[in-house]
């Protein structure tokens, strides 16, 4: 119930946030018109295309993201046309005599003298709903997030339902009191024709800003109604925890020292594809110690736990300890076996890892972090768990007591030194001071347009082709410019679908990293994108201090995700 309320005060905070004023222009071309009959339709369209297509989008891939621009594209020309038989009503009637009759409906409902129908309106919502980006902030990562994870349900629905209907009761409050100040106008300056026009003015203005990506770029940075900081207020205010589905989280599990059962290994059914093993299941582990792995292979977190959870599997395989890492991706790219496979050769994997691209072993366990650790007795019960990293003695020492229990003699005492380099070194938390940021729509965050770069601002340039997980680059000679504050710097980053290399070269405040280069990178800032993974591109060796760090593609096709720190 908390959830839905949140997700409905979302929405309604949507009219006061920068990427939704482009599309007022075309709400309030339906003013002076009757609300049941006009206003309504127009947003019952837009609320359900808003929620049908974020649906898709949470639970289908990366092929729904793509499939929605083209969607918005079309919609661009929709409304752009809209908006000049607003603007010029003897175009509009030349262009209107070849339409099919469904074109001719929309374009005459369009006109503020067209008499209001339903059925049009509702169209004319639904093609305004696929130019509705809400900015992502905490309640709609929250909801985008938790349905990309936990799969569909009539529960993600509901929350995706709440949104779009909070979003719609502002919309149609600014279109009811819109209405009324055009009504007034138009009785007391006689300007309804100019109105008329400026209005289809207005429209293809928002299609510009759209189009040329101002409603979520320029505008959110000039605009004063940012609502991130509001809903982040409301989710600490009204959630019980403040839930974030999935991420790299940092957090440890409580527990005494007695190891209380937490309930029995949940099932492990569901993947798509076992790799080093045949499939197992919990009824066949009882007897065996299970230290359950759930991790990803672009996720630094995980990277940085891997080098203990090998060592431990090496350590006591030979005392009854099984290590089973189950592999359930964050990134579209991360869903291909042979990546994964890949992966698994490069960082020395040789226990049985599940691929669960669906998700059903991590709703079997209602997890909701990489990594998460899952130890389970040898008589199937989960006896402890810990979130994120650290805690490595602690962890050892259950591995330890459990092999006890389940009978294991001359169980090996002492705790192993993990031999973690590269991007597997511990970080330097304490100075640490950017956030993991995505690059993609859905998540972008600190993005500005142009300008001096604060701390943990970034920006692009050059030709970029935006997407929900990713940022694309269409030429060369493309950067990636990004003020932070972290000993290393890590990004995850692909190739084209060609697979083809492409060159970058890095700098820091301007200059060539030198020593302060990454394991991915040469003293000079050369290095190559061979395949999807994550880079470590700086490592700093003396004083962290805020740099500057940009890198610059020579080849286009490459793929930007996130970055990450340590």
């Amino acid at each position: 119930m908390w959830l839905l309320v949140l997700a409905y005060l979302g929405g309604v905070l949507t009219i006061v946030s920068p990427c939704i004023l482009p599309v007022l222009p075309f709400v309030f071309a339906r003013t002076g018109q009757p609300f049941l009959r006009s206003g309504l339709p127009l947003l019952a369209g837009m609320a359900v295309t808003f929620a049908l297509v974020a649906s898709l989008a949470a639970v289908g891939g990366g092929w729904v993201v793509q499939v929605n621009q083209y969607g918005r594209w079309l919609a661009l020309l929709c409304v752009a046309l809209f908006g000049l038989t607003l603007l010029l009503p003897q175009l509009s009637e030349r262009l209107t005599r070849p339409l099919v009759a469904a074109g001719s409906r929309l374009s005459e409902a369009a006109g503020a003298d067209a008499r209001p129908r339903p059925g049009a309106s509702f169209l004319i919502g639904v093609a305004t709903g696929l130019l509705w980006a809400p900015c992502a902030g905490p309640i709609l990562g929250l909801v985008l997030t938790g349905a990309a994870l936990q799969g569909a349900s009539i529960g993600t629905t509901l929350l995706l339902l709440a949104y779009a209907a909070g979003a719609a009761t502002s919309l149609a409050l600014a279109l009811l009191v819109g209405g009324k100040v055009f009504g007034f106008m138009k009785k007391s300056l006689g300007a309804g024709e100019w109105l008329r026009r400026g209005l289809g003015a207005l429209m293809l203005a928002g299609v510009a800003a759209i189009a040329l990506g101002l409603d979520t770029g320029v505008l959110s940075r000039l605009s004063t109604a940012s609502t991130g900081g509001l809903e982040q207020s409301l989710v600490d205010r009204l959630s019980a925890k403040p839930a974030q589905p999935g991420g790299a989280m940092m957090m440890a599990a409580n527990h005494s020292d007695t190891l209380p059962i937490e309930g029995a290994l949940p099932s492990l059914d569901g993947a798509v594809q076992w790799l080093n093993s045949p499939p197992l299941t919990a009824e066949a582990l009882k007897g065996k110690v299970v230290l359950v792995d759930f991790w990803t292979y672009s996720c630094i977190n995980c990277l940085r736990t891997l080098p203990y959870v090998k060592a431990w599997a090496e350590k006591y395989r030979d005392q009854g300890l099984v290590v089973i890492g189950v592999h359930a991706p964050e990134f579209a790219f991360e869903r291909d076996v042979n990546n994964v496979t890949q992966a698994m050769k490069d960082l020395g994997i040789s226990y049985p890892v599940a691929i669960d691209n669906n998700y059903k072993i991590w709703r079997a366990f209602n997890n909701q972090y990489w990594p998460a650790h899952y130890f389970a007795d040898a008589k199937g019960q989960i006896r402890y768990h810990h979130f994120g990293e650290g805690d490595y003695a602690e962890s050892e020492r259950v591995i330890q007591q459990l092999l006890r229990e389940a009978g294991a003699k001359n169980v090996a005492g002492g705790l192993i030194e993990a031999d973690a380099k590269g991007v597997q070194q511990v970080p330097d938390m304490n100075e640490v001071q950017s956030p993991e940021t995505y690059l993609g729509s859905q998540r972008a965050e600190n993005f500005v347009k142009s300008g001096p770069l604060a701390l943990n601002n970034w920006t692009l340039q050059g030709q970029w082709n935006v997407g929900g997980q990713q940022a694309t680059l269409d030429q060369s000679g493309g950067r990636i410019v990004y003020r932070f504050h972290a000993r290393d710097l890590h990004l995850v980053l692909g190739p084209g679908a060609d697979g083809k290399p492409v060159r970058f070269k890095v700098t820091l405040d301007g200059q060539a990293p030198g020593d302060a280069h990454g394991t991915d990178v040469a003293p000079d800032g050369s290095g190559t994108v061979t395949e999807q993974r994550l880079y470590q591109l700086v490592r700093q060796p003396g004083a962290v201090q805020d740099r500057t760090f940009t890198i610059e593609f020579l080849d286009p096709n490459v793929s930007a995700y996130a970055f990450t720190f340590g």
